[in-house]
């Protein structure tokens, strides 16, 4: 091949990095959400200001615009009543036979691995308002869920 076929810089090759999207509809956190957001921006804030390298830097960057964008829309909603599944609440169901517990939180909160789960999530959207003992659709079966109690996530 020609050398004049040839790129000068390999800066071409590099896939090109977008922004982090940021999930549409109310940003609700919990406290505790709220304050791993500001140690979110706290960090890579002192990330930027220490790093050396100007990829990391770029990098860090692009994080904190994520996180900032976040802590600026952060809602904490009051503390629900605990009576009713909502924002906030753990929630015991069974589900499948199977007895499961999940804490209703926000979007950047949510890990399955611990038990967080987002509101957003079909599951949660379906467990919404429900009250122990009741029993409600999921998956397209009914009676699919059985509320067994509810808790307020502790602050």
């Amino acid at each position: 091949m020609s050398v004049a076929f040839r790129r000068d810089g390999d800066e071409e090759h590099l896939e090109p990095r977008f922004e982090i999207p940021i999930p549409s509809g109310p940003n609700l956190v919990t406290p505790a959400g709220k304050a791993h957001i500001d140690a979110r921006v706290r960090a890579l804030a002192a990330q930027v200001a220490e790093a050396g390298d100007e990829a990391v830097i770029t990098a860090a960057r692009r994080d904190l615009r994520y996180w900032q964008a976040r802590q600026i829309t952060a809602e904490v909603p009051p503390r629900p009543a605990g009576d009713r599944v909502a924002f906030g609440t753990t929630v015991t169901f069974a589900l499948n036979g199977r007895t499961r517990s999940l804490a209703i939180v926000g979007t950047d909160e949510a890990d399955g691995a611990v038990g967080l789960l987002s509101f957003t999530a079909p599951l949660a959207r379906a467990l919404m308002g429900a009250e122990p003992g009741e029993w409600l659709p999921f998956g397209g079966k009914d009676d699919a869920l059985e509320v067994l109690s509810i808790a307020v996530v502790p602050v």
